[in-house]
């Protein structure tokens, strides 16, 4: 069946349903969200409609927001059950999102089968009922098209959608849910079992109760917990307790009881049991951020100030957040490797090396044992758990980095023996859970004991996969990868991937190389973020010691450097993903390309550190404002538009945000939902630019600047902000600087410049700013983490 998704119904608008509806106004999709009709309710539609959008509207108003773009809410359409059912006979797709209460999820389901059109999908996105409960009684259509689609919150940056089939489910519609969630939705799909809390919740929550257990068993306080589960270990910021405060205790006590209840087998059955801190803690209405205190709450001070205060659980009393440290701890700052921290981390000799034992034993000994129970493929259990908790490594992947044997017989010793299958694969030979084989990342299988492409992974380009056996170049910084049809991939492997002298040497030696050898360039890379932008520390060290010699030939060179990338004989796309700041956007606005992440947050950000745009970012608004702009007042607004977007150091919350803010090109630039397929579809889009005859492009001469025109409008502005106190004195001299180069100068008419022009207007101002001493107070602040050191 060639099925297309046009039209979405969402039964339930509470925190979950009007997310939802949001994330598929995202990618184009039309939307009905419909809820209740308020027992008090008129018969005034708006009184009617009032549960439903007043439940959008605080959606909208949410921050971090579900919209990509504001204008997308436009997409939704909101009505009620009572009056509104009948529209779901136009849909393509229907989502449950009630209550997790089974009765009134077949009440909804009984009425869908009135106006549902045969064919239509029909899902829940239960957190753990089991589905095959909910389509007891309904038609034969509605069983065959009826799922699982359990979504995580929040929809939009939370990347996993279990999908979870009955027997009664059509094969086709699996499939097609599967593929149209990673390709369209930008999920990790995740096929589930009809098992209890399915895959994530299940691992996730079984985790988190035991480490409940544990803090009271090795007197722990929930900031040593957070501190040791949080980044260091490859684990979002918020941790374990922050992570309950978000999602709610009451949410996560009735998963936990849910799989208690329903489990009665599981070995491990006893940690789901909830401790009395918790109960009271529910008693209490501690339920975390949906009651402004649960773990942790946010306490205002004399003076208006806030500060943040933690739970003891012995005492359950609130008292000011401890700063925490390990030595162990202390031994990783230096290790940004993953894997190879890890390895450090279980190793200590201290209570975080005991604790980490502790816990990852536990876990193995779970995962293991929860196939083929949950699961039948060990890649599953790793995908959901990175895709739904945010964690960069799974359970299984976190196992080979410490090493499978050593670790069994470790697990044995501490009493947490893992399931048979594991002595069976150690037994086989088999050493890893995962393996890369001829570029491609595979398995272990356990029925058949062998290695396993991994399914889905063949739209992918995996660099880890294939880098060691296609590097092309590389220095101490940089590599530059082979990845067929003739097209190479540069990426940098630097803190924060930020842009130093080993990068910029990676770009010139890129573009060289792909011109004498390849079609096309990619810069594209798999970090946390693409680029934070430029080295500040290198431009602090020599602004403070005043080498301004040197300062300038390395700002120069940046700026050679981009435009190497705008006038290279090859094409070159740049495919930014999450932080695509300072350099890193003005790279991006020079390429013949961008492909970019939905998730991209792009800005031009240095007036925050008391500069401007020195890498061509300035000089290339200018020239796309010339591009833009007709003579007239449209001239002027439009120049006050490109002037507030660098002067507020705009950042967009989103891809789609970049096009309005200017940092993107309408019509050229690509937006990709799927984090996996960025970089494939970066290089099908150089391939399609190299196929259409790629020409080398010209210098410009012909770019129109307005000169004292907006220059005045420019200062004028700029003093009227801080005669309101709105910005501070040095922050109008960077205004000033900015507006110079904007203007093109102080021309007395409208005239075309080169944009080699422009580029040493950039440049003097850059350095001018950099021999401020406000200037190097804020770099110095950012450098060492907002403490002035002074002389």
């Amino acid at each position: 069946m060639n099925r297309t998704i046009k039209k979405v119904a969402i039964l339930g608008s509470g925190v979950m349903g009007s997310r939802i509806a949001c994330h598929f106004a995202n990618i184009g999709v039309e939307v009905i969200l419909l809820d209740i009709v308020p027992k008090d309710a008129t018969a005034d539609k708006r009184s009617r409609n009032k549960i439903v959008d007043d439940a959008l509207a605080f959606a909208l108003k949410s921050n971090p927001s579900p919209i990509y773009r504001k204008a997308f809410a436009k997409r939704i359409t909101t009505g009620n059950f009572d009056d509104n059912m009948k529209d779901i006979a136009t849909c393509d797709w229907i989502i449950e999102v009630v209550i997790e209460r089974l009765d009134i999820k077949k009440q909804v389901f009984e009425n869908v089968e009135k106006y549902r059109k045969p064919g239509t999908l029909i899902t829940s996105n239960t957190s753990g009922i089991p589905i095959h409960l909910m389509n007891e009684g309904r038609s034969e259509d509605f069983q065959k098209h009826f799922c699982g689609s359990h979504f995580f919150n929040p929809p939009r940056y939370l990347k996993l959608l279990e999908i979870i089939p009955t027997p009664k489910t059509s094969p086709e519609v699996v499939d097609f849910l599967m593929k149209y969630g990673e390709l369209y939705l930008g999920k990790t799909t995740v096929l589930c079992k009809d098992t209890p809390a399915f895959i994530a919740n299940r691992i996730g929550v079984f985790g988190i109760m035991s480490l409940f257990h544990l803090i009271e068993k090795m007197g722990l306080t929930i900031e040593e917990v957070d501190k040791l589960t949080g980044p260091v270990l490859g684990r979002p910021k918020s941790a374990t307790f922050r992570t309950c405060d978000v999602v709610g205790l009451d949410t996560l006590v009735h998963v936990a009881n849910g799989v208690s209840d329903s489990c009665p087998n599981d070995e491990s059955i006893a940690l789901f049991k909830i401790p009395t801190f918790v109960s009271k803690m529910v008693e209490n209405k501690w339920l975390g951020s949906k009651t402004e205190q649960g773990f942790f709450k946010k306490v205002k001070l004399a003076g208006g100030k806030s500060e943040i205060h933690a739970l003891d659980l012995k005492t359950l009393e609130y008292k000011p957040s401890q700063k925490i440290k390990f030595p162990t701890l202390e031994l990783t700052k230096s290790i940004d490797n993953l894997t190879e921290r890890v390895k450090v981390l279980v190793a200590g000799k201290d209570k975080a090396g005991e604790f980490y034992r502790t816990t990852f034993y536990a876990l193995f000994q779970y995962v293991s044992n929860r196939i083929p129970e949950i699961s039948d493929e060990l890649y599953k259990i790793d995908d959901a758990m990175k895709a739904g908790f945010g964690w960069d490594l799974g359970p299984f992947e976190y196992w080979d980095a410490i090493g499978i044997a050593q670790t069994v017989k470790a697990m044995e010793e501490a009493g947490n023996k893992p399931a048979h299958w594991i002595n069976d694969m150690i037994a086989s030979g088999a050493t890893t859970f995962y393996k890369v084989e001829n570029g491609n990342r595979k398995y272990y299988d356990i029925p058949t004991k062998s290695y396993k492409t991994i399914p889905g992974t063949e739209s992918f380009i995996l660099l880890d996969t294939i880098r060691p056996s296609k590097t092309v170049w590389k220095n101490s910084g940089a590599t530059l990868t082979d990845i067929g049809d003739g097209i190479v991939n540069l990426e940098w492997n630097t803190k924060m991937n930020s842009i130093g002298a080993e990068v910029i040497e990676g770009i010139n030696k890129s573009i060289e190389i792909a011109e004498k050898d390849f079609r096309g360039l990619v810069i594209s890379n798999e970090g946390a973020n693409f680029s934070a932008g430029a080295n500040v520390g290198m431009i602090f060290m020599m602004a403070v010691e005043q080498e301004y010699d040197e300062l300038n030939f390395a700002i120069k060179t940046f700026q050679n450097t981009m435009m190497r990338v705008r006038y290279s004989s090859i094409p070159v796309v740049v495919a930014p993903h999450n932080m695509a700041l300072g350099g890193a956007c003005e790279m991006s606005m020079h390429s013949d390309r961008v492909v970019l992440h939905a998730e991209t947050y792009m800005g031009l950000v240095e007036f925050g550190v008391g500069l401007i745009p020195g890498g061509g970012g300035t000089k290339e608004f200018a020239v796309r404002l010339s591009d833009e702009l007709k003579e007239g007042d449209v001239e002027l607004n439009s120049f006050r538009d490109r002037f507030l977007t660098i002067g507020q150091a705009k950042v967009s919350t989103s891809a789609y945000e970049a096009f309005d803010l200017g940092y993107l090109r309408k019509n050229k630039d690509v937006v990709v939902l799927s984090r996996n397929r960025v970089l494939a579809e970066a290089k099908a889009n150089c391939i399609e630019i190299a196929a259409a005859g790629y020409t080398q492009p010209s210098h410009r001469k012909d770019i129109r600047v307005l000169g004292k025109q907006a220059l005045g409008l420019a200062y004028l502005g700029a003093n009227s902000m801080m005669s309101g106190n709105y910005i501070s004195e040095h922050d109008v001299k960077i205004s000033q600087k900015m507006a110079y180069v904007l203007c093109g100068g102080d021309l007395s008419t409208p005239t075309l410049v080169s944009e080699q022009y422009l580029l040493d207007l950039e440049r003097e101002a850059f350095l001018s700013l950099c021999g401020e001493r406000k200037t190097l107070e804020r770099l110095q602040s950012i450098i060492t983490g907002g403490k002035i050191l002074r002389n």
